[in-house]
């Protein structure tokens, strides 16, 4: 069993139905996986992105911060997801998307710079889904711990937020079994005029 080193608790304000892990001292990262599929946390340029019901407003947010893979939570979360996410200053923040937290939650990268796993548990997604509610209807646990890059994984989906994200995901999707007619061609033509052939 791995004990959490830290732990925190605080609300974290949400804009555009998100709210952000991020490394704040490094880069923007150049190669980004798409973990979007889990619908409830998803990499964009090097930031972990956690998908909201809400619109806007506060949602509750416990941390913990581990040296080995916890267990996910025994609670009542509807959703559950795991990615994989690198952090090159060893610095991993929960922050609000467009503004700063009013008290800091605990640092996330345990063990310094590298790639770290994080679980993401979310309940309360249903309640107020596009809206900004004035009082708490989310609450997401956030599990992290030192790990080498792996896929998305979805451990947990039975809320209707999630399922209506993933459906959006399949439908924006394009996936092709074979190569279009003439494509190898038009590819060889212009390989062929760029080296001057």
């Amino acid at each position: 069993m791995s004990d959490p080193l830290t732990t925190g608790q605080g609300p974290v304000g949400v804009h555009y139905h998100q709210f952000l892990v991020t490394d704040p001292g490094g880069p923007v990262a150049e190669d980004e996986t798409d973990a979007s599929h889990t619908g409830l946390v998803g990499i964009t340029a090097g930031d972990a992105t956690v998908h909201t019901g809400i619109h806007t407003g506060d949602v509750d947010v416990t941390v913990t911060a581990h040296r080995q893979p916890p267990p996910p939570d025994a609670g009542e979360w509807e959703e559950i997801a795991e990615i994989s996410l690198h952090s090159p200053t060893g610095t991993l923040q929960v922050t609000p998307l467009m503004t700063d937290l009013d008290e800091d939650l605990p640092d996330l990268a345990a063990a310094g710079p590298g790639t770290y796993r994080l679980r993401v548990h979310a309940r309360g997604r249903d309640q107020a889904v596009d809206l900004a509610p004035d009082t708490i209807t989310e609450h997401y646990l956030l599990q992290c711990w030192p790990q080498p890059p792996a896929p998305a994984q979805l451990l947990r989906a039975t809320d209707d937020y999630g399922s209506r994200l993933r459906a959006e995901q399949t439908h924006q999707t394009r996936v092709t079994t074979h190569t279009p007619r003439g494509q190898h061609r038009q590819e060889h033509d212009i390989l062929r005029r760029s080296l001057g052939g």
